[in-house]
């Protein structure tokens, strides 16, 4: 499985580098990550869906899984959201591995960190529309139960870009663990 792991993050790191077009790379890395959530569904592993508020996604539905049978250790997550005001859109598609540190079986420690493909579009004449991508990371504080339930997370989510580093940013997220 460590291999498995291995690889998906090689692979995520090949396609951020090449120069394709953002389209290609959302496409190539949600693939990847399906792929995976389908490796790791034969295992039974944790797998969790909730609404994001703040965060990478801004404002987004995500899902998480363990790449393991463990309720602990390595996983991923990937989302959707937006927004749109006064005819300028945008949509966020939050990317990122995670590792979930804990003794309870219910709380836990998060470390991680991603990209977050943005797509703007202007309802403009000029048709103005561009897209981009920041990076991510995530330290905070996960309540996932061992059993399905209700979970929560709070958390500090530095981002980073070519327009600089933000430091002071984080977000909280209510969802269901099955």
């Amino acid at each position: 499985m460590t291999i498995v792991i291995i690889s998906l993050i090689f692979l995520l790191y090949l396609v951020l580098i090449t120069k394709t077009s953002i389209m290609k790379k959302i496409a190539i890395i949600a693939l990847v990550f399906i792929s995976s959530i389908t490796i790791v569904d034969a295992q039974q592993a944790a797998k969790s869906v909730y609404f994001e508020l703040g965060g990478p996604g801004l404002a987004s539905i995500n899902f998480d899984t363990r790449f393991s049978r463990r309720e602990d250790g390595f996983g991923g997550r990937i989302g959707f959201g937006g927004f749109s005001i006064d005819g300028t859109g945008a949509v966020f598609i939050p990317i990122g591995l995670n590792y979930l540190l804990g003794k309870d079986g219910k709380n836990y420690f998060e470390i991680g960190g991603g990209v977050t493909p943005v797509i703007v579009s202007n309802d403009d004449t000029d048709g103005d529309n561009f897209s981009s991508t920041y990076g991510h990371l995530s330290f905070g504080y996960r309540l996932q139960p061992s059993k399905p339930g209700f979970t929560f997370r709070a958390f500090i989510s530095p981002v980073f870009g070519s327009w600089g580093f933000w430091p002071y940013y984080g977000g909280v997220s209510f969802g269901y663990k099955f």
